[in-house]
């Protein structure tokens, strides 16, 4: 199993209309808009790293509103 958290920058506005479409993608365990430098912050959870990265680059980029992305994979 490979864990990873993606970190989510929304335009102005559409964190909390995009949280709950991240929430439902598939791979992703939780989701949670945050305050810092990102806006969600994605839990995700799958097989393979290939999983990982098609989560973030195919469903969370794919999303309208999702400015920027940065994918930190667990190492423990």
């Amino acid at each position: 199993m490979v864990r990873a958290y993606i970190m989510v920058k929304t335009g102005p506005g559409k964190s909390e209309q995009l949280v709950d479409s991240i929430r439902g993608l598939a791979d992703v365990a939780e989701a949670h808009v945050v305050a810092g430098a990102y806006d969600i912050i994605a839990e995700t959870d799958a097989e393979e790293v290939y999983d990982l990265l098609n989560a973030s680059s195919s469903g969370i980029q794919g999303l309208t509103g999702v400015t920027d992305t940065k994918t930190y994979i667990a190492m423990d």
